[in-house]
């Protein structure tokens, strides 16, 4: 992620150390987080979160993901996305996974459009990113909505339902 801060700058905030790291992975000690690597090979080529999960009658989580620069732009986050939401829909029952982007960030949303979310609202100052209060977007994605049709390959789990 530090040969990417250029790439992030003003939208996320990955971790950047070992310190860092290891925050952001003891964040899921109490099963409301789940993290996921996204591999190139052998390579780290992204994150994916699901955050927040809320059970009950709500059946919710927010996700956050970044690319590493080098593999960004190639398809590899779409896949790894998609096999997240495969697991978020699947596993862990979720019945919606929400998308919070700031408006700009034209990546991230061309990303969850072609995972099929639909963009449902904006929020003003809505989270604090690198110190700041930021706008976003907020994009939500339902089981029922799942699979894509991105690719006219099945999202899976929820083609079986």
């Amino acid at each position: 992620m530090r040969e990417s801060t250029a790439l992030h700058d003003g939208w996320i905030a990955p971790a950047t150390s070992a310190p860092a790291f290891t925050v952001w992975l003891g964040r899921c000690e109490d099963g409301r987080c789940v993290h996921r690597l996204v591999l190139a090979g052998t390579e780290i080529a992204g994150f994916v979160t699901l955050s927040e999960v809320v059970r009950g009658s709500f059946q919710n989580a927010f996700i956050s993901y970044g690319a590493v620069q080098r593999y960004a732009g190639r398809g590899i986050m779409t896949a790894g996305m998609r096999l997240v939401l495969n697991e978020a829909f699947g596993p862990l029952a979720l019945h919606r996974v929400e998308a919070n982007i700031q408006p700009g960030n034209r990546p991230s949303a061309a990303l969850v459009r072609r995972l099929g979310f639909v963009l449902e609202g904006f929020s003003e100052r809505y989270l604090q990113v690198a110190g700041q209060w930021r706008d976003h977007e907020r994009w939500a994605l339902c089981v029922e909505q799942w699979p894509t049709v991105e690719d006219g390959r099945p999202g899976g789990y929820a083609a079986d339902r």
